[in-house]
C-alpha cells in the first residue's frame, strides 16, 4: 500500500511536514518498540486511516488515525523521563510469568505508561531510568550514543588496581566481547571491596560477569548514574520527574557529554512520589547508604578513646 503520506521507492525522503515513520511515532506513543511495529505490520495488524498498512516506511502525524489489533492509538505526548530508585526483589518488566513483584508494580499510579531505559537484574539495585517515549529509551541505550553506566560493587576477594585497569582495553569472556570499561578499587572491608565500574554498552549481567572472570563475587550491585542523572540521595523506591530542560538536553542539545554534564545541568526538582504508606528513610540511614558514598553503620571503624 502507498498512502499520501508514504514514498515510493526510490523517492526522496518525505519532508518534515509528512510527519514521521509510524515505527517510529508507535515507538514514541509506548505501544512497542521499532521491532514490534515492524512485526506488526508484517502481521497485518496495523492500520492507518481504516486501512492495512504493509511497510514500516508509511509516514504518519497526528491527524492520521493509527490502529493496531482494531484499537486507536493516541498521539505520542512530549518525551518525558523518571528516574527511580529500584530496591533489590524488584523485576524490570511489565508482567513477570513467575509472579514476581515488578517494578512498574511499585510505581504511583498516576503515572503514564511507561517503559524502562535498559535493565536492572532482580538481585541489583539503583538508577532506573523510566521514559513515556520508546524512542527516547532506544536512544539513551544504544551504546554508539555514548551515555556511559556508572555502578558501586561490593565484591567479595582481593585485586589490585593494575588488573582492573586492563579491562580498558576491552574483555571477551565465552566468546562474547565486552568493551571498555574503567573500574576504580575504592576501598577494603574485611574479605569485601568496593569498586566503581563505569560502562556504556551495558549488555546483560555485564558487571556480574567481568568480575567473576576476575574472581570476585558480587554481592551487591549499586547503579549510581546513567548518562547526566545520579542517584545522589533518592531514597529507594522512590521516583522523581527529570524537566523538560533536562530531556531536552539529553535528545541532542548542542555541548552536551553524554558521560557527565553539561555546563548548567539543574538537577531534578526534589519533590518525591511514593506509593501510599511507604516510609521515607531515615536521615541517618540515607548517611550510611553506600549508594550515596557513605559507610553502612555496622562497617563503619570505631575511633579508639583519646
Amino acid at each position: 500500500m502507498n498512502t499520501p503520506d508514504s514514498p515510493e521507492a526510490g523517492d526522496d525522503p518525505a519532508p518534515a511536514a509528512a510527519g514521521e515513520r509510524v515505527a517510529k511515532w508507535l515507538a514514541r506513543a509506548g505501544a512497542g518498540s521499532r521491532r514490534d511495529v515492524e512485526r506488526w505490520i508484517a502481521e497485518k495488524r496495523v492500520k492507518v486511516d481504516g486501512t492495512t498498512i504493509d511497510t514500516p516506511a508509511t509516514f504518519v502525524t497526528a491527524a492520521h488515525r493509527i490502529e493496531i489489533d482494531g484499537q486507536r492509538i493516541a498521539a505520542p505526548e512530549r518525551a518525558r523521563l523518571w528516574l527511580y530508585h529500584k530496591p533489590v526483589g524488584q523485576v524490570v518488566t511489565a508482567r513477570d510469568p513467575e509472579g514476581r513483584p515488578t517494578v512498574f508494580d511499585h510505581l504511583p499510579r498516576d503515572l503514564p505508561r511507561l517503559v524502562s531505559i535498559g535493565r536492572l537484574d532482580i538481585a541489583s539495585e539503583g538508577l532506573l531510568l523510566l521514559t513515556n517515549d520508546g524512542g527516547l529509551s532506544r536512544q539513551l541505550e544504544l551504546p554508539a550514543n555514548g551515555f556511559e553506566r556508572r555502578y558501586r560493587a561490593r565484591v567479595h576477594g582481593s585485586i589490585d588496581q593494575t588488573r582492573l585497569d586492563r579491562l580498558m582495553h576491552g574483555v571477551e569472556i565465552e566468546g562474547v566481547r565486552y568493551g571498555p570499561i574503567k573500574a576504580r578499587l575504592e576501598r577494603q572491608q574485611r574479605s569485601n571491596m568496593w569498586i566503581t565500574v563505569s560502562l556504556q554498552e551495558g549488555k546483560n549481567r555485564e558487571v556480574r560477569r567481568v568480575m567473576d572472570f576476575l574472581g570476585l563475587g558480587v554481592n551487591r550491585l549499586i547503579r549510581i548514574g546513567f548518562g547526566p542523572f545520579n542517584l545522589d540521595a533518592l531514597p529507594e523506591g522512590a521516583v522523581i520527574e527529570a524537566s523538560a530542560r533536562q530531556v531536552d538536553v539529553v535528545t541532542g542539545a548542542p555541548g552536551y557529554d553524554a558521560s557527565g554534564r553539561k555546563p548548567g545541568w539543574a538537577r531534578p526538582k526534589p519533590t518525591v512520589k511514593t506509593r501510599p504508606g511507604r516510609a521515607k528513610p531515615r536521615r541517618d540511614a540515607m548517611r550510611d547508604d553506600p549508594a550515596r558514598g557513605g559507610m553502612p553503620r555496622e562497617e563503619t571503624p570505631r575511633r579508639g578513646k583519646r
